[in-house]
């Protein structure tokens, strides 16, 4: 069954942006700064959990202190935006948002990637149009759940949450949406596999076409 929205708010990465590659090199920088062997996708997929702290206590079998977790945000983004430049669109974007968006219909972004590097990328690749807000990470270092985040950002926009549906790729956007009153579509395209994803509830997508095809619009 179809869910009923008005509006999308989108994920970025794993989702719009397929930034897979540079995120499993920035972890294994992470793992040999470390001393851990590197991981496959498939096992950074099984390990992947918000709060981050909590993920990279599981990788790196080790309590983390402070400087630990800082070390660890400095070590993955380094990678991370040296590789940012390799990375491309997921399939079906930007044309489909184009599309829900021409057809009256409005969509923001909130990623917990940092806002000072979303902003301009998005402006670069002629997306920001596109979206009525867009929100990223404020802080100088991430890791914790979206769904504060995601309050906030659709307060802002002063959108009623059963009238939205979020598009994420991680368990944590399904629990994000739970508590704010949101929908929620879920796509197997980044770093958590699909077991873990249906285990939510929400629908499950392979594909952002096949997400898009899961929502009515209101």
């Amino acid at each position: 069954m179809a869910l009923s929205a008005k509006h999308i708010v989108w994920d970025w990465n794993g989702t719009l942006l397929d930034d897979n590659d540079a995120v499993l090199a920035a972890v294994n920088d992470v793992c040999t700064g470390f001393g851990r062997q590197a991981l496959t996708l498939d096992e950074w997929r099984g390990l992947f959990s918000r709060p981050l702290l909590q993920c990279y206590e599981r990788v790196l079998d080790r309590p983390l202190s402070v400087d630990d977790w800082a070390r660890i945000d400095r070590l993955y983004h380094d990678r991370y935006h040296e590789l940012l430049h390799t990375c491309g669109l997921a399939p079906g974007v930007p044309e489909l948002l184009h599309e829900w968006r021409d057809a009256g219909r409005s969509q923001s972004l909130l990623s917990m990637w940092f806002h000072d590097r979303l902003v301009p990328l998005i402006t670069e690749m002629g997306l920001v149009e596109l979206f009525q807000r867009v929100d990223g990470l404020r802080t100088e270092v991430g890791g914790d759940s979206k769904a504060d985040h995601l309050a906030h950002h659709l307060q802002a926009q002063q959108l009623d949450p059963a009238d939205v549906v979020l598009i994420g790729d991680v368990v944590d956007d399904a629990f994000a949406a739970q508590q704010v009153g949101a929908h929620c579509v879920l796509v197997t395209t980044g770093v958590m596999g699909r077991s873990a994803l249906e285990a939510t509830g929400a629908p499950v997508a392979n594909s952002i076409p096949e997400a898009l095809q899961l929502i009515q619009p209101a």
